[in-house]
């Protein structure tokens, strides 16, 4: 993985002066070392800022440092088999099982481009200079429609300003988005999809009439889920003959639920400055660990703020918050989780609140039980000692199982007893 963090530093050179604002783009790569594919793979990249602080090293220089929060999910494209009975005699009794399966149908991406003039909206002043700036990405509606997904939302712009004054300003922006890509097949109404949107870059400059033009870069990183209907051999018996069964399992990796949740994030500070300018949110990833027959799920971040002193000075408080969430989940299942940002955060008094949205995906790796092949022995004749009626008391043997032990079929058992289903 090869990005970047775009950083700006709020400063104040000296007692007295306006603050200046620094900025710098830092570099960086990373990867994570995956099992030999046999195909070429997908891969969904979401980033989080966990923290950002600098300090000046000298008159000139500043040291800054950002600590990242990285997921990745690679997918890859895998083959299933499995088997269908063909010329199979009279006298051979074929069980078969259909599993409805929610599965990974296909991966990919689709980017986007804005390009938009926004016109300010921070104060009553006339607009010179854009301090620093934000863009989260949040879908409103996505869906698959035959061989395209199909989504939008709002990407929202969030700026700390200089007015011809001198005074600073925040601003927000909500700019619409939509758009779709090209899937690799066509899918019924049964077809859903998870998009996962990132920022890949970000310019915004004060243009000569006080508007605001902003470029911004968006990629899609989708997805598609479908129902498919497994159908597969699970046994077989003949009342003439020796059926010798070749065992197998099919493997699938089966989605069983997806879901979104939003949940409430605060925290307060006595502290706090009661003139605010602007407010950001810092978020990890959720971490999960194994609890019971379920998982816990930790959500931690913090707050960061900028304001006003009662002295008119410069300062900014950074407040830590957690939410914790238990999942109920199968012990052999598996989740995956992301979170993002919900809306706009909230001050009232020494508290601060907001909204994260999370979204879960639980899988688990499904072993369906499956013939492989049959090998038959010689056809025998009937067995003129059989007999032609057994009573017997119900159990907990299905019609199979019965039929099976007497020597019958499910269908004569079922017909003979008047049973409808």
């Amino acid at each position: 993985i090869t990005a970047g963090v775009m950083v700006w530093m709020l400063y104040v050179p000296e007692e007295g002066q306006s603050p200046y604002v620094m900025e710098t783009w830092i570099p960086f790569q990373t990867q994570w070392d995956f099992p030999q594919t046999q195909y070429d793979a997908a891969m969904r990249i979401s980033c989080h800022m966990k923290g950002i602080d600098a300090r000046s090293v000298s008159a000139r220089k500043m040291m800054v440092r950002v600590v990242l929060n990285i997921a990745g999910e690679a997918m890859e494209p895998t083959q299933a088999e499995w088997y269908q009975c063909a010329d199979v005699p009279e006298d051979v009794h074929i069980l078969k099982n259909n599993y409805p399966l929610r599965l990974p149908i296909e991966a990919g991406e689709k980017t986007l481009t804005l390009d938009e003039e926004l016109t300010y909206n921070g104060g009553a002043g006339q607009l010179s200079q854009v301090l620093y700036c934000t863009l989260r990405p949040e879908l409103t509606d996505q869906k698959v429609m035959a061989d395209k997904v199909v989504y939008r939302g709002i990407a929202r712009a969030e700026m700390l300003c200089r007015c011809a004054e001198g005074t600073l300003e925040s601003c927000e922006y909500e700019i619409p988005f939509s758009q779709y890509g090209e899937l690799e097949r066509e899918y019924d109404g049964h077809a859903t999809s998870d998009v996962l949107p990132v920022v890949t870059n970000l310019e915004v400059d004060v243009q000569d009439n006080g508007t605001l033009r902003l470029k911004a870069g968006l990629v899609g990183q989708y997805v598609i889920y479908d129902t498919a209907i497994v159908d597969v051999v699970t046994d077989a018996y003949s009342n003439r003959r020796a059926v010798t069964l070749q065992r197998n399992e099919l493997k699938l990796p089966a989605v069983l639920e997806i879901k979104q949740e939003v949940l409430p994030v605060e925290s307060a500070d006595e502290s706090l400055p009661d003139e605010t300018l602007d407010m950001r949110m810092l978020l990890q990833h959720p971490s999960l660990s194994r609890i019971g027959d379920g998982w816990l799920m930790e959500i931690p971040g913090s707050f960061q703020l900028l304001g006003r002193d009662d002295n008119d000075n410069l300062v900014s408080s950074h407040i830590r918050w957690e939410n914790k969430r238990d999942i109920l989940s199968d012990t052999k299942a598996s989740v995956i989780v992301r979170s993002s940002q919900k809306g706009k955060l909230k001050k009232m008094g020494s508290n601060l609140a907001g909204e994260i949205t999370v979204d879960m995906t639980i899988t688990t790796e499904t072993d369906i039980p499956m013939i492989e092949s049959l090998e038959l022995g010689e056809l025998q004749p009937a067995d003129p000692a059989g007999p032609s009626l057994i009573l017997r008391r119900a159990g907990k043997d299905n019609l199979w199982e019965l039929a099976k032990k007497s020597g019958s079929t499910p269908e004569r058992i079922q017909s003979i007893n008047q049973l409808e289903d």
